[in-house]
């Protein structure tokens, strides 16, 4: 029975104090007033007084709760305020009278007040999403405040608390005796006695001592990390203290978070690690642990539907009640053995994983018998668009069997087969069985001793060390209830001489019947409760191990730093299809900033051609093949009339340079004009025109004295802003080059992107270009269109980005999407100008125009005109842009929208006037957008840009994955 005190705790109402009464509470004893505003709370009364100068916080109990009780409250803040100088706590406030607790009358009923300073921040609760930094921080907090109290002592904190977990099984059953929906009744009453059978045998090792209790999501302020992150750092709300075990105070704030898990229990294990790096449990504590959550969230559902049978207006536990029985749900989803492993792997304590061993499952089937199908990403039984085929692995299976008698397909495999596209969470994508495709009719017997049951088509047999589920297995008539080792089950149902399939799987936890598919994160802890049964095939039926991390570490050690990669962790891509990539463990992420892959990724068409020409012949440009020709013929029909010539180099930065000789051989001076925040390559001569910071932090401080920077037309956030701003930045231009007539310095040349790509796609001002080029061929110089990201059908209206300005240049480079990932780039000009480099000498590239590369450059225009690439880039791109502007009358962080078809940027501020750039809140977005299953990436002087370029094949269906999966971001935080 529960404690008579303790009962009538859980039957008491709040204060039923008005916001008036409070008032007058504050000015007879405390002197104030102010702005009053009523706080939530479950059985206290709170209010918040605003004094102007100062807010503080009026709690209001009602007299059940003895003064012994708030004197430790109140004692554990001040012990509190002299050990733990990483967090924040409130301080008592005392009375006029000097009392830091007074006892009061309101209308003919008694209460005790106390008053406390209001900590400022925000709380995490309403949150939907927590960052995983947010959750180990609330891990760590809570953790140090434990660590705190281990040597705080008062009596007032022996108490009677429907809280404490220790009473959690009697506190749950007294709760739902009233509760009248019976079957949700015995849901959780069945869960709680669970719990309890699984924590009895633990208690008597875990430790007590004084807890908070209450370290949760609605009883912590925040405050915002330099990327808006919503990081805890204060506690309030000392109500629940009381001694208890320690490892409850850890479960108390673990359950607090499942309502922000997303249904993933996995999520609350950064708080586990957290806390157990500040305090540290024993592996008891830690093996109690799920089974308290479980508890806490049965407490707290219980204790919502009874507080509202008895207070139904009470707002405050009306607003939780969802939450805590979402925290229910989640954490009723998984078996507790999961969850225990999972959370002593996260803490380093995971027990050894051992296999189970018996007979062999099919008699006479030795390890040279038997055909593995590999389903993995990197799969030759899965071209192209292949492996979204319905029933392919059984399809492949058979046909194996077929060929060699016996076909399996592999445990621990992380199967594409299983993979979806535009998924916000990763798929269950690791199988925790093994398909087995062999003749109809061959016995199957049991590898060890045990129970047999029969249970919704499967064939069971529960032996003492693992359960063995069998499907596709037809169990004889007279099959004994148990069975000895090597004893008949069955045999492999179907027709004879056809071929059967049987689906075998362990299981440690009896009663459970495990998934066969599980997500990756959670894949480790399935597979210590369902292990591979290699031990009673007889054969190996595992897929190889996945070695990311070391991987990676191998790149870090042997790839030069310099040379980065996206994502402080990132995931192993292996494989892509049209806007899609797809890693290791079988994860599909949408490529929104791909621009090298123009047709997309695994284009069927071009990989035909490439493997077709590399069969025949690669050699370099100086050899006469038809190929070169042909390619160089079609760029220059490509081109406006007059640039009729062509140069094939590897790359885009390869283009810019050899651009930049031609200017100079063309005009026999040095001096080139270009642009500020441009990017234009890595070549001595590419880097020197690029005045990018983002790019390059010493950019401005190192261009050689033939670099000319002006300043950069953008219309978005530059000098001078919005359309009418042309005569502005020309002006800019006439200056630099008054400045170079006045020490008769010649001018060689003019460079620039005809749409602002690496600032994410602003226009240049109208006419801009046509001034400029005007100027420049004036002085003898030459006009580069640097075309290389924005050219090339991506902008969809324009095939080449000049277009939009009306204007045609001297010469054109090109590169990256021109070879769809192939390193292909090209330079288009004039006869006189290309001509004029035989003053240095001629030039040559090895690979460039290769016959490979010249097969490249023609398939992707081929695919471009037949696909109507450049069209969908128009469409999608519009539509994506319409929905892009949308979310910026929605979200203030969005400052503009810029670009067209499908090159775009959406630029994120801080504030909308200053423009103050969020650079810090952009990082964190494309990690959250990853999450979500979205490649982006930062850009722009400032990195806060989302440069959005994807293969020319994105499906509206994909546009609106990245902008619906974007403004969940921006809703749900990062």
């Amino acid at each position: 029975m529960v404690e008579d005190a303790l009962k009538l705790r859980t039957e008491l109402a709040r204060p039923d104090i008005s916001a008036e009464e409070a008032r007058a509470l504050l000015a007879e004893h405390y002197g104030l007033s102010g702005t009053i505003s009523e706080l939530g709370s479950q059985q206290d009364r709170n209010y918040r007084i605003d004094t102007g100068e100062q807010r503080y916080v009026l709690k209001i109990c009602r007299a059940e709760y003895g003064p012994l009780e708030l004197e430790a409250q109140n004692a554990a803040l001040q012990h509190l305020s002299d050990r733990l100088t990483s967090a924040r706590v409130a301080e008592v406030v005392s009375s006029l009278k000097g009392e830091a607790i007074e006892s009061v009358t309101v209308r003919e009923q008694d209460y005790r007040i106390r008053l406390l300073s209001f900590l400022d921040g925000e709380p995490l609760t309403r949150r939907k999403h927590l960052s995983r930094e947010a959750v180990s921080a609330l891990g760590a907090l809570a953790g140090r405040l434990a660590a705190a109290l281990q040597d705080f002592e008062h009596p007032g904190l022996e108490r009677e608390l429907q809280w404490d977990l220790r009473r959690a099984g009697p506190v749950v059953l007294h709760l739902l005796a009233d509760m009248p929906d019976q079957q949700r009744k015995k849901r959780i009453a069945e869960i709680m006695v669970g719990a309890m059978r699984r924590l009895q045998p633990l208690t008597a090792e875990l430790r007590i001592q004084a807890i908070h209790h209450d370290v949760t999501d609605d009883n912590v302020v925040s405050q915002p990390d330099a990327s808006g992150r919503a990081i805890p750092d204060g506690v309030i709300d000392f109500g629940d203290i009381l001694k208890g075990w320690l490892v409850a105070e850890l479960a108390v704030t673990c359950a607090s978070l499942l309502h922000h898990a997303d249904g993933d229990p996995w999520f609350i294990l950064p708080a586990v690690k957290a806390f157990h790096a500040a305090c540290p449990l024993t592996e008891v504590e830690l093996r109690a642990l799920w089974p308290l959550i479980v508890a806490r969230a049965a407490v707290l559902v219980a204790s919502s539907e009874h507080q509202l049978s008895r207070e139904p207006d009470n707002a405050y536990v009306e607003g939780n009640a969802a939450h805590e029985r979402e925290i229910f749900d989640v954490a009723t989803s998984v078996p507790s053995a999961l969850m225990e492993h999972a959370i002593l792997a996260t803490t380093g304590l995971a027990p050894a994983s051992t296999s189970v061993t018996g007979e062999s499952l099919i008699p006479g089937l030795g390890p040279t018998d038997v055909r593995q199908i590999d389903l993995s990403i990197l799969s030759p039984l899965l071209p192209e668009e292949r492996w979204q085929h319905q029933g392919l692995p059984i399809s492949l299976l058979q046909h194996a069997a077929h060929a060699i008698g016996v076909a399996t397909t592999r445990y621990g495999e992380y199967r594409m087969t299983e993979t979806q596209l535009r998924s916000p969470k990763p798929d269950a994508t690791l199988a925790l069985h093994v398909d087995i495709c062999l003749e109809a009719g061959r016995e199957i017997v049991a590898p060890f001793a045990g129970r047999v049951i029969r249970q919704d088509g499967l064939l069971v047999l529960e032996g003492a060390e693992a359960s063995l589920f069998l499907e596709g297995v037809e169990a004889g008539g007279d099959i004994e209830e148990t069975a000895a080792a090597g004893a008949v089950l069955g045999v492999v149902s179907g027709e004879q001489q056809t071929y059967g399939l049987i689906r075998v799987q362990l299981c440690r936890e009896h009663g459970l019947v495990p998934p066969l598919f599980v997500m990756p994160h959670q894949a480790e802890a399935w597979k210590a409760l369902c292990p591979s049964p290699t031990g009673v095939l007889g054969f190996e039926c595992d897929a190889p191990e996945l070695h990311s991390e070391a991987l990676l570490s191998r790149r870090q050690q042997h790839f030069a730093k310099p040379q980065k990669n996206y994502y402080l962790k990132p995931p192993q891509i292996e494989r892509g299809w049209r806007e899609y990539l797809f890693d290791v463990e079988g994860r599909s992420y949408l490529d929104m900033v791909n621009n090298v892959t123009i047709l997309g990724h695994g284009h069927p068409r071009l990989a035909s051609a490439v493997g077709r020409q590399w069969s025949l012949l690669n050699t370099n440009s100086r050899f006469h093949y038809a190929s070169v020709a042909e390619f160089s013929t079609r760029l220059a029909a490509l081109a406006p009339e007059g640039l009729d010539t062509v140069f094939l180099v590897n790359s885009g930065s390869e283009a810019n340079d050899l651009a930049l000789r031609l200017a100079w051989a063309y005009s026999g001076a040095r001096n080139v004009v270009s642009l500020l925040e441009a990017y234009h390559g890595w070549t001595v001569a590419s880097d020197a025109v690029s005045t990018s910071i983002a790019d390059n932090p010493q950019a401005l401080e190192t261009r050689p004295a033939w670099v000319h920077p002006v300043t950069a037309p953008n219309t978005s956030r530059g000098e001078f802003r919005g359309a009418d701003t042309t005569d502005s930045y020309v002006r800019s231009v006439v200056t630099k080059l008054t400045e170079l007539d006045a020490e008769d310095e010649r001018l060689a040349g003019f460079i620039c992107e005809p749409v602002y790509g690496n600032a994410g796609g602003i226009p240049l001002p109208k006419g801009y270009l046509d001034a400029v080029y005007a100027m420049v061929r004036a002085r003898g110089g030459v006009c580069i269109a640097d075309e290389v990201q924005v050219g090339y059908g991506r902008l969809g209206d324009y095939f080449w980005g000049f277009e939009e300005q009306g204007v045609v240049p001297d010469i054109i480079t090109v590169a990256k999407g021109m070879g769809n990932g192939h390193p292909l780039g090209a330079v288009i000009t004039r006869r006189e100008i290309a001509d004029a480099l035989e003053k240095e000498g001629y030039f040559f590239s090895s690979s460039g125009g290769s016959p490979v590369s010249s097969v490249v450059g023609q398939a992707v225009l081929d695919i471009l005109t037949e696909e109507r690439l450049p069209e969908n880039a128009r469409v999608v791109g519009g539509h994506l842009k319409a929905r892009l502007e949308a979310l910026g009358q929605r979200f203030p962080l969005i400052g503009a929208v810029h670009g067209m078809g499908l090159y775009l940027g959406v630029e994120f501020v801080r504030d909308r006037e200053t423009l103050l750039p969020a650079t810090e809140e952009t990082a964190a977005i494309c990690d959250r957008l990853l999450d979500l299953g979205v490649i982006m990436q930062p850009t722009g002087d400032h990195l806060n840009v989302l440069k959005i370029k994807p293969p020319l094949c994105l499906s509206l269906e994909s546009a609106d994955f990245f902008a619906d999966m974007l403004a969940r971001v921006l809703e749900e935080g990062w």
